[in-house]
């Protein structure tokens, strides 16, 4: 592989992908099972996989943000981030004369 840190741009991209994809269908199954998502065992798998991410922007957002909230932020942060990102390989692609997209 000549370019390795397109590479890694990729790799950072598709992770920031995935866990926004895991977000979104946290919040739909939310709305879908109401008061007993809960006792689901795909909602306590979502909640497995963006904990991470929810606890670490909870670490970074203010407390007026309430816990509630905070899946909503690490979604639009992650948004931010993925554009970004994009953003970056775009740069990166211009400046090695390389048609990445």
């Amino acid at each position: 592989m000549s370019h390795p840190e397109l590479f890694m741009i990729g790799v950072l991209r598709a992770l920031v992908e995935v866990a926004m994809l895991f977000l979104l269908g946290q919040g739909l199954l939310a709305l879908l099972a109401g008061s007993r998502r809960h006792n689901n065992t795909m909602y306590k798998l979502f909640l497995i996989v963006t904990g991470p991410v929810v606890k670490l922007v909870r670490k970074i957002t203010p407390r007026l943000i309430i816990d509630r909230h905070v899946p909503v932020v690490a979604f639009f942060l992650l948004f931010w981030l993925w554009l970004a990102l994009a953003y970056w390989k775009k740069l990166y692609c211009d400046q090695h004369l390389l048609q990445c997209f």
